[in-house]
C-alpha cells in the first residue's frame, strides 16, 4: 500500500482537485448526453466531465492514461445521477493515486453503482418528478396561470441544479459512503407518492379543458371504468398499449354504433 501511495505521488506531478477544478467538472455534467452514441452510451460525456479531475489527481502520462481508461467504457445511467456519480469517481480516484484503493476494485464497485442509480433514477426522476413537473405546469397553464406556470418552471429549473450541486459536492466528499444516505431518503417510495399525486393532475387537466358542462355523474362512472381497467391490467398482466387501444376504439366508434342501433329500431 506504501508503494501504491508513493506512485500515486510522484507520477506528474500530481495534486488534488481545487475547487475551480471541481466547478469545470460539474458544468460540464450539464453536457454529459450531447456525446450520446449507441455503443458507450453516455461514456464520451463522462469522460468529458471526469478529465480536468483526472488531469489534476495524476497530472500526466502513464497514470493519467489508465485512469481515463476506466471511463471510456459503456455508461449510462439517468443524467440526474451523473453529477452525484462523477463526485463519487473522483473522491475514488484519489484515494487510488494514493494508494488505499486498487482500480481493480473500483471496477466492480463502479459497476454496481451506475445501474443500481439508473434503476433509481429512471423511477423517481424520469417516472415521478419529470411528470408531475410537466403535468403541474400544464394544469396551471390550462387554468390561465401562464405567469405562474413560468415561475414554477423557473423555481424546478434551479432546484434541479442546486439538487445536482449538492449531490456532486456530497459524492466527491463521501465517496460510496453517499449511497446509505440516499437509501435513507427511500426515493422508490416516494416515487410512487408522486405518482399518486400525478393521477390527481391529469384529473384536474381532464377538470379545466372539458369542453362540455361537468357532469360529476358522468366523471364518477368514468372513473370506476378506468379504476376497473387499471386493476385488471395490474393483475392480468394485459398489455396496457392494447386496452388504451380499445377505449380508442370503442370512443371513436360509440357515435356510429349509436346511430346503427337507432336506425335498426326506427
Amino acid at each position: 500500500m506504501a508503494a501504491g501511495a508513493q506512485k500515486g505521488k510522484t507520477h506528474g506531478g500530481a495534486s488534488f482537485p481545487t475547487a475551480r477544478v471541481l466547478h469545470a467538472c460539474f458544468v460540464r455534467t450539464l453536457f454529459v448526453g450531447a456525446g450520446f452514441n449507441t455503443r458507450g452510451m453516455q461514456n464520451i460525456g463522462l469522460a468529458f466531465a471526469i478529465d480536468p479531475g483526472l488531469r489534476a489527481i495524476y497530472g500526466s502520462g502513464e497514470p493519467l492514461r489508465h485512469a481515463r481508461q476506466r471511463y471510456v467504457g459503456h455508461y449510462n445511467t439517468h443524467p440526474f445521477w451523473t453529477p452525484l456519480l462523477l463526485g463519487i469517481f473522483l473522491g475514488v480516484e484519489t484515494k487510488i493515486a494514493r494508494g488505499l484503493l486498487s482500480p481493480e476494485a473500483f471496477g466492480s464497485l463502479r459497476s454496481t453503482t451506475i445501474y443500481a442509480l439508473s434503476a433509481i433514477g429512471d423511477s423517481f426522476f424520469g417516472g415521478s418528478i419529470l411528470v408531475f413537473w410537466s403535468l403541474a405546469t400544464f394544469l396551471l397553464w390550462a387554468s390561465g396561470l401562464g405567469w405562474l406556470a413560468l415561475v414554477f418552471g423557473i423555481a424546478c429549473f434551479f432546484a434541479l441544479q442546486a439538487f445536482k450541486a449538492y449531490t456532486f459536492m456530497a459524492g466527491y466528499r463521501q465517496g460510496l459512503q453517499i449511497l446509505h444516505v440516499l437509501k435513507k431518503w427511500d426515493l422508490i417510495n416516494w416515487g410512487q407518492r408522486f405518482k399518486l399525486v400525478n393521477a390527481l393532475l391529469v384529473a384536474g387537466i381532464w377538470f379545466v379543458s372539458w369542453p362540455q358542462l361537468f357532469l360529476w355523474y358522468e366523471w364518477l362512472a368514468a372513473v370506476l371504468a378506468l379504476g376497473g381497467l387499471a386493476g385488471v391490467v395490474f393483475t392480468a398482466g394485459l398489455s396496457r398499449e392494447v386496452i388504451v387501444a380499445l377505449l380508442v376504439t370503442a370512443y371513436l366508434g360509440y357515435p356510429w354504433l349509436e346511430k346503427f342501433l337507432i336506425s335498426l329500431f326506427a
